[in-house]
């Protein structure tokens, strides 16, 4: 049924949000905000609905990193997403997304997740804290991330889970059959200058 897919999807999206933002904080040569250039990236959000993996992209979004490799604790980031434009595959499931029981897009048309700061790890790997907001609730998460160069700027790869409860996603008559783990997974480009 459309409508099954479309809120299982919908729970895909928040969770794409957090990912969107937590990669663009990781890493860039520059001390200069640079843009998450949306063409060259990608958000997917992966959930199980009765026992099938579902994956949507998320298809609309902006941010800017600003990132110091001697400095990383001044790391600062932040990302904007269009919640209504989560791609659940067909108009139907689409617009039952945006609706107040799963998005709530015409009250919160944007999630957001503004980072506070990164953690160096091994290597070309960061951990990416702050703050993911979505639906107007706000909660602390942390992503790791692996930076490669990727032309004159970065590519930025990672993934985390997220609860949809958490964020008042979804009607609880779903809970049988879409999963409340969302498994979200980018790719972010945010090329230099």
């Amino acid at each position: 049924m459309p409508g099954n897919r479309s809120r299982g999807r919908a729970a895909g999206v928040a969770v794409a949000c957090a990912v969107i933002a937590a990669v663009a904080l990781a890493s860039n040569e520059s001390a200069s905000p640079l843009a998450v250039d949306p063409a060259h990236s990608s958000l997917v959000a992966s959930f199980r609905q009765q026992g099938v993996t579902v994956d949507a992209p998320f298809k609309r979004f902006t941010g800017s990193i600003q990132y110091d490799p001697a400095r990383p604790a001044d790391t600062r980031a932040s990302l904007q997403v269009d919640m209504a434009s989560l791609d659940v595959g067909d108009d139907d499931s689409d617009a039952e997304v945006r609706g107040a029981a799963w998005f709530d897009s015409a009250h919160f048309p944007q999630a957001s997740f503004q980072a506070a700061r990164v953690k160096p790890g091994d290597a070309h790997h960061f951990a990416a804290s702050g703050e993911l907001n979505i639906k107007g609730r706000a909660r602390p998460i942390t992503v790791n991330v692996s930076v490669q160069p990727a032309g004159r700027g970065f590519a930025y790869d990672g993934s985390f889970d997220v609860s949809r409860r958490e964020f008042g996603i979804g009607d609880p008559s779903w809970d049988a059959v879409l999963d409340d783990t969302v498994h979200v997974h980018f790719h972010l480009v945010a090329p230099g200058g």
